[in-house]
């Protein structure tokens, strides 16, 4: 028998943590309707039932609408991420205000949501943006980036063309900090701004590595 609904659930932490705490609803329901575990131990064993189930609902909420960890696989944001480190994402940051060119965010891959991906905003709606031989251009004025890139001659170094492309509403565009190795915008398309988790705020890993995201 085929569990269909299963199938179409989104294999996320967050869902794996609401099964989990379903699946522990269940076993104290079961704990204390069964005569099966005796009388003193039914009680000890429901305490830790209960402290695991509340855990499992703050750890669901937390990570759903507060923070989140990830593991940077790739050097595409190099510099500014490097291969191995571990970042804090804010799920709560565009609840505030609205996502700012330059930022660095963690969203979920436009031609298959189940990846997340991270990459700094460089475009936003409304706005037309191109590269001229990895220059970026932004309603036809080149941009003034302030972030690092690996490079010593900068982007131009990378021989990159792309567009002029105007942004949808409700979009954004996005490149890597390291535009020779980098999946981005430029072979994706734009990034729905539903799409966004959150904004990457700092490095908690390694120890060496430990700081904010610019």
């Amino acid at each position: 028998m085929r569990l269909e609904w299963l199938e179409r659930l989104p294999l996320t932490i967050p869902t794996f943590i609401l099964l989990a705490a379903v699946g522990l609803g269940l076993v104290r329901v079961l704990l204390r309707r069964t005569a099966l575990v005796p009388a003193p131990w039914r009680h000890a064993v429901l305490e830790t039932v209960d402290a695991t189930l509340v855990a499992a609902v703050l750890s669901f909420l937390i990570i759903t609408f507060v923070v989140q960890a990830f593991y940077i696989p790739t050097g595409s944001m190099e510099p500014t991420l490097q291969v191995g480190d571990r970042i804090l994402v804010a799920k709560f940051a565009y609840r505030f205000r609205d996502v700012r060119r330059g930022d660095v965010i963690v969203f979920r891959y436009p031609l298959a949501s189940s990846k997340d991906f991270v990459k700094r905003v460089v475009a936003l709606a409304g706005e037309t943006v191109e590269l001229r031989e990895g220059l970026v251009l932004i309603d036809g004025r080149p941009l003034s980036e302030r972030y690092p890139t690996p490079l010593g001659g900068g982007d131009r170094a990378c021989t990159s063309t792309y567009g002029p492309q105007r942004i949808p509403e409700g979009h954004l565009f996005v490149l890597g900090d390291n535009r020779c190795n980098s999946e981005d915008s430029r072979f994706f398309g734009f990034v729905p701004e539903r799409n966004v988790i959150g904004r990457a705020l700092v490095i908690y890993w390694p120890p060496d590595r430990i700081g904010l995201i610019h």
